[in-house]
């Protein structure tokens, strides 16, 4: 019975975003992690197949189930093991056996397969997953990229140097490489497993997708800055801005689930971070000129979205009523632009960064485009010109990722920035560059410095011209006759006296 309790918990916890499916496996410190993990990922799998099977048996509505826990017990029950719990839930489950069968069978029969892998929708025959370089941030906050190397190393692992080209991605077992964008991103091959490393439980590096790391490092606040992170939890990106401040300044986190918030708050914790100040508050109710928010100038916005992008998440939506997706993708929409405009009106802001990990356009590029009409302060940013996959036209100033271009997560970020229709010089555009696309391998750096840590304050000429003093000022031929005659009747006037 905790099998399946845990399963449809963990099922549950990915679908709304809170962390990856294995992270959420390893995190749940169950007995047998193994025979989790399994039924986990082939219940996730099967998903919107077993959703149809319980939608036309209206099995939700005769066992009063959640829909993650039947998932995982209609799983077992016809494509795995058999039910292995006992009690009510078998009973209520195996009541209705004939019926869940038959429809299995029938759906088999229309497709004219016979496996039940073969219902699988193309994209997921042969899980991308595993496909996927497992991407491992060093937490900067307690340590170096070359102490983690050097430690791997001795460790038995085989270091390959930086890579230069997504195909250098393709890693054996026990080799890894540092990423060729993100300089504190180190790759591995996908079934490398950290979680119970002693690394990973020190909180010296963290588990966190390449696309996911993108958000924070654009941003790239300045240590001492001020910081919004507003849909932080369950905290990787913060951890990341706060090694970027270098654990300096203030980073304002906030998050309307509770539960979300209390796991964020370990993980920062273990991560070292000690700048944060957590919020279980509704972003959107945040009060912009509250004066503790007055030197707020960076901001990351990674609001609630479709998931599209995930791997875990990613379904055949052929089958599913058209306008229901269509209704869903503009509710989420409007959230996410209602949050976009209640971000860029915080009166000191700089900049705003902008992601979400869903491949369609209606949350990405639209979103961003209707903020951009209705702020005609700031303007897009172009990013990382040599990025493989840029945004959809005409917002190619933007990013995007996937599996197949970028070997990550489907990810969505877009940089805006303050700007002066008056004509009075602000910050400089930023065009983030990777150490590869600055300069060849053979040539070392002649900056180390990050754009944004490199910001100069030009002044014009007008500024710079020095204002006379009083007595200078005073200097023409009139007002020095006129102090003379002041003077001699000072002189007069005491000789009276």
């Amino acid at each position: 019975m905790a099998l399946y309790m845990k399963a449809a918990e963990i099922l549950e916890k990915a679908e709304r975003k809170q962390a990856a499916l294995k992270t959420l496996v390893y995190d749940s410190k169950f007995a047998n992690i193994k025979q989790l993990f399994a039924l986990v990922c082939e219940t996730q799998k099967f998903s919107s197949i077993l959703e149809e099977i319980i939608e036309s048996t209206k099995l939700i509505k005769q066992t009063k189930l959640r829909m993650p826990l039947a998932k995982v017990l209609v799983y077992d029950l016809l494509m795995g093991q058999g039910l292995k719990c006992g009690g009510s839930w078998k009973a209520a489950i195996m009541k209705h056996r004939a019926r869940l069968q038959s429809v299995l069978a029938r759906m088999k029969v229309k497709q004219k397969v016979s496996k039940n892998e073969d219902l699988l929708p193309k994209n997921l025959k042969q899980l991308v997953a595993d496909q996927l370089p497992r991407y491992v941030r060093v937490n900067t906050v307690k340590t170096t990229v070359d102490d983690v190397v050097d430690y791997l190393k001795r460790d038995g692992l085989t270091y390959l140097g930086q890579a230069s080209r997504i195909d250098d991605l393709t890693l054996k077992e026990k080799e890894f490489l540092r990423d060729m964008h993100l300089q504190e991103l180190l790759v591995f091959s996908p079934k490398t497993d950290f979680h119970d490393h002693f690394l990973y439980k020190a909180g010296h590096i963290i588990l966190q997708d390449k696309a996911s790391c993108l958000p924070a490092y654009l941003l790239n606040p300045p240590p001492g800055s001020h910081v919004i992170d507003a849909c932080a939890a369950p905290g990787n990106k913060s951890s990341h801005l706060a090694a970027i401040m270098k654990n300096k300044g203030r980073l304002f986190a906030f998050d309307l689930d509770a539960k979300r918030l209390t796991t964020m708050s370990t993980l920062l914790l273990r991560a070292g971070v000690t700048c944060q100040q957590l919020a279980n508050q509704d972003f959107l109710k945040v009060d912009p000129e509250d004066p503790q928010y007055k030197d707020v100038e960076y901001m990351l916005l990674d609001p609630s979205c479709s998931g599209s992008g995930m791997v875990c998440l990613q379904r055949d939506d052929s089958s599913d009523n058209q306008e229901r997706v269509e209704a869903r993708l503009a509710s989420l929409a409007s959230f996410q632009l209602k949050c976009l405009n209640h971000g860029l009106s915080f009166p000191r802001l700089k900049r705003l960064v902008y992601s979400t990990c869903s491949i369609h356009r209606q949350e990405n590029e639209e979103v961003v485009a209707a903020c951009l009409k209705q702020n005609p302060g700031f303007r897009l940013v172009s990013l990382l010109p040599r990025w493989p996959e840029r945004g959809l036209e005409p917002l190619t100033q933007c990013l995007r990722a996937s599996t197949q271009k970028t070997r990550t997560q489907g990810f969505f970020v877009a940089l805006f920035e303050k700007h002066n229709n008056a004509g009075t010089k602000v910050e400089k555009p930023v065009v983030q560059k990777s150490s590869v696309e600055a300069a060849p391998h053979s040539q070392p750096s002649r900056c180390k410095k990050r754009p944004a840590d490199s910001e100069e304050t030009e002044t014009s000429e007008i500024d710079k011209t020095p204002i006379p003093a009083a007595d200078e000022a005073e200097s023409t031929p009139a007002k020095k006759k006129k102090r003379k005659r002041n003077k001699k009747k000072k002189t007069k006037e005491a000789t009276v006296e």
